[in-house]
């Protein structure tokens, strides 16, 4: 009878510990607000082979990438700096620190740079897809003239 009230206490403990410890790795009650960054309605994908991919991007200033396309849809969220973006049929947009942007699958990225000549400029791009294709694909020399004429 010992034995079992001695489990039965152990087992108490155990639970209390553990829930003493997810209140603590959870914070305060007070948590700050969330915020919902970005929402969007993606287009369909093959639900049997969702993979993300959440890439960090850093443009020193100034520096820039080669125009370039997604197969997939693609949310960014901007961490540091500013970035100078533009998506094919879209005008040119600034994103700046704590905003977001969305690139449609299959869109011609024609401008991703740095704003700043002086600051670096850094964004997470979160890749939502349903194939194996690369993240991203380089533009031909003959399509990225075209496009900026």
């Amino acid at each position: 009878m010992g034995q079992a009230s001695g489990v039965g206490r152990f087992e108490r403990w155990m639970v209390t510990a553990g829930a003493a410890l997810i209140v603590a790795a959870c914070g305060p009650a007070e948590a700050s607000p969330v915020r919902v960054a970005e929402t969007r309605t993606l287009p369909a994908l093959d639900g049997r082979a969702l993979k993300v991919s959440l890439v960090e991007v850093t443009y020193l200033p100034g520096e820039s990438s080669a125009p370039h396309g997604h197969s997939c849809p693609v949310v960014g969220y901007v961490l540091d700096g500013a970035v100078r973006m533009q998506v094919e049929g879209e005008r040119p947009a600034v994103y700046r620190k704590g905003e977001t942007f969305y690139e449609p699958p299959g869109g011609m990225h024609l401008v991703s740079a740095n704003e700043s000549l002086e600051l670096p400029a850094r964004f997470l791009a979160w890749f939502v897809c349903d194939n194996d294709a690369p993240l991203s694909v380089a533009l031909t020399d003959s399509r990225s003239r075209k496009d900026s004429e």
